[in-house]
């Protein structure tokens, strides 16, 4: 895991399609605690349960979002891969990730700190705006995949 420097991490955010068009002062304080991560497949990016304090950027590969359940080991929610993100449960107390982040493949992120983005949500309310605009469908589409999976465990 390496650290960027704000500016070079701001540049970085730039270019991943869910900070797209933000201003530049946003991104340097979302870059102060900017990590590149790389994850090996069948490494877990994130737990259930455990505190999440991270917001992933998918950069290369692919990770499986997944739910254990009492009927079945594993059950994937969804699969993200390049451009898309990892986790929201950062932003709402009680800050615990409701899923599994497991990568396929050799994974690269960008990881922001939960703490930093909200500090700057705060700090920067309009783009703090435009922010929660573009995760909101995420969440959205997160919680209609789960709906949609456990529909399927239960269907007679």
């Amino acid at each position: 895991m390496t650290k960027s420097t704000p500016h070079d991490g701001a540049a970085r955010l730039a270019e991943h399609p869910f900070f797209h068009g933000f201003n530049q002062e946003f991104l340097w304080d979302l870059a102060k605690d900017l990590k590149d991560r790389t994850f090996e497949a069948g490494e877990f990016l994130v737990r259930e349960g455990a505190p999440a304090t991270e917001f992933l950027l998918i950069v290369s590969g692919k990770v499986a979002l997944e739910m254990s359940t009492p009927e079945r080991p594993r059950l994937t929610i969804q699969t993200v891969g390049p451009g898309e993100v990892v986790g929201w449960s950062w932003l709402v107390p009680p800050r615990r990730w409701t899923l599994d982040g497991r990568a396929l493949k050799t994974t690269r992120a960008l990881d922001l700190d939960g703490e930093t983005i909200r500090r700057a949500l705060e700090s920067h309310p309009a783009e703090g705006y435009r922010f929660l605009s573009r995760l909101l469908p995420v969440v959205a589409e997160r919680l209609e995949n789960t709906r949609l999976q456990l529909l399927d465990i239960h269907a007679v």
